[in-house]
């Protein structure tokens, strides 16, 4: 008999959160004193009852005989990512220079986009009830978004980032907030203003 099976036993029985006894009655037995020896590789059972442990955890005979479970099962973690967090960028300066960067965030990576990313804090609710006060937003840089997309947009004079909904009209570019409390902000040639990059994340922490 295979040395994996008294691992594979007992690591797919704490897994599924079952105690002894409970494995021994799915199995017609009385006491847990059989799985116990088992799980500590006295002896093995015979394959009559290997095979019914085999169906009780969903695992295949030969995984069980043969296979390393607590390795092949293993938890997948998630992969997270870190990602600058900026506050006010003065104008020309990259939005993720070494000065402009207030820390980090750490942000589970799928769902996310390919690309470069940063985080803003939402300040204020000209954008509730999408992006509440106090809420982090994941933006990835890109310079255009389509219309109806929330955007980064900095002004050129003040280096200060806002976040709106982007709509065009001609030459005009329109910041609109999701609040109906506040007024539309219009970008021209007189107030200059860039997009940065697109709302991709909205995270809130509690």
């Amino acid at each position: 008999m295979s040395n994996f099976f008294a691992d594979n036993l007992k690591y797919l029985r704490l897994r599924r959160g079952m105690e002894q006894i409970e494995l021994a009655n799915l199995l017609g037995r009385k006491s847990s004193s059989s799985v116990s020896e088992w799980e500590k590789g006295t002896y093995t059972p015979k394959s009559g009852t290997i095979s019914d442990i085999a169906k009780i955890f969903g695992v295949t005979l030969s995984d069980l005989m043969e296979k390393d479970l607590r390795v092949n099962f293993k938890e997948i973690k998630p992969r997270l990512i870190k990602i600058p967090k900026v506050g006010r960028i003065p104008c020309g300066e990259p939005i993720d220079s070494e000065e402009n960067i207030e820390g980090y965030r750490y942000e589970l990576a799928e769902g996310l986009p390919a690309g470069d990313l940063f985080a803003l804090e939402a300040i204020g609710d000209s954008m509730m009830p999408t992006i509440s006060n106090g809420s982090h937003v994941i933006i990835k840089k890109q310079t255009t978004v389509d219309d109806g997309q929330v955007a980064a947009v900095r002004f050129r004079e003040s280096g200060e980032v806002t976040l709106k909904r982007v709509k065009r009209q001609g030459n005009i570019m329109l910041l609109i907030p999701d609040n109906k409390d506040y007024d539309t902000i219009v970008v021209t040639h007189d107030n200059p203003a860039d997009i940065v990059g697109r709302a991709v994340r909205i995270t809130l922490d509690i």
